[in-house]
């Protein structure tokens, strides 16, 4: 009879928590499937599902001795990539709404504002739509899956049998905002000057007819017209769309590349 000793389970145990950690907190962190949509309880069995398909592929993790300062710090440094990847997939979701605040802001809607349901905070109703569209997107063109594809690529460019992160890349990564919202006013940009040119009209109207209430029927004509311009700019979404993924996949390797 086949004997398994507490020696190696405690081999196995220590070969799947270090990758487990790292999956785990990357799909905590991720769009779509790390929001309040997805139970835990789904989160953490597809967290050990993608673990026990990728780990017999893996290096051998180092052997873990109980609870000391060097296993400690692999967990830890396992939690902190698997985030890192996860947050730079966030960051890229949020340039969408950014972009619809700051088109609200421009059309007069910026008080019209709900709860996203996902992420648990108010958000205005367009950066809503503009960020339901970019979950579309994501999920038509297997977005989870390059993902996860990703995820299993850090293990071979990120070993979890090395004690080691890169600071700058790190830094990076925390300085990706300016990057974010680089992307919200490119996406934005063309929907904000056409207000603003509409919004000078109705100054030089004012400046050469002071009797006349312009501010009366400007509020809703510039509401208008900014549904209208919204609605003309859906048609180059996909582009937008597909070059910012782009841009932050390339982030995300390099991410990676340098750790």
């Amino acid at each position: 009879m086949y004997e398994i000793s507490l020696i190696e389970i405690e081999r196995w145990v220590g070969a799947f928590l270090l990758p487990f950690f790292r999956v785990a907190s990357f799909l905590m962190a991720m769009p779509v499937i790390g929001t309040r949509i997805v139970s835990m309880k789904i989160r953490l069995g597809a967290a050990v599902a993608i673990t026990l398909v990728i780990l017999p592929v893996l290096q051998m993790p180092p052997v873990l001795v109980g609870i000391e300062l060097n296993t400690m710090l692999l967990v830890a440094q396992q939690v902190l990539i698997g985030s890192a990847l996860g947050f730079a997939m966030q960051v890229f979701f949020q340039i969408f709404t950014v972009g619809g605040q700051l088109i609200s802001n421009q059309m007069g809607l910026g008080f019209a504002s709900m709860t996203d349901p996902a992420n648990g905070v108010s958000v205005v109703v367009l950066g809503q739509f503009y960020l339901m569209m970019a979950t579309l997107m994501f999920l038509a063109m297997d977005g989870h899956l390059v993902m996860i594809t990703v995820l299993a690529e850090s293990f071979d460019i990120m070993p979890v049998t090395e004690l080691r992160l890169d600071a700058m890349k790190m830094s990076q990564l925390a300085l990706s905002g300016s990057w974010m919202f680089a992307g919200a006013l490119l996406m934005s940009l063309p929907i904000v000057v056409a207000l603003l040119v509409v919004n000078l009209s109705f100054g030089i109207m004012v400046k050469a007819a002071p009797q006349l209430n312009i501010f009366a029927i400007g509020f809703p004509f510039t509401m208008m017209l900014g549904l209208f311009f919204t609605w003309m700019s859906l048609s180059g979404f996909l582009g937008q769309f597909e070059i910012l993924a782009a841009d932050a996949l390339e982030r995300l390797t390099g991410l990676m590349g340098g750790a």
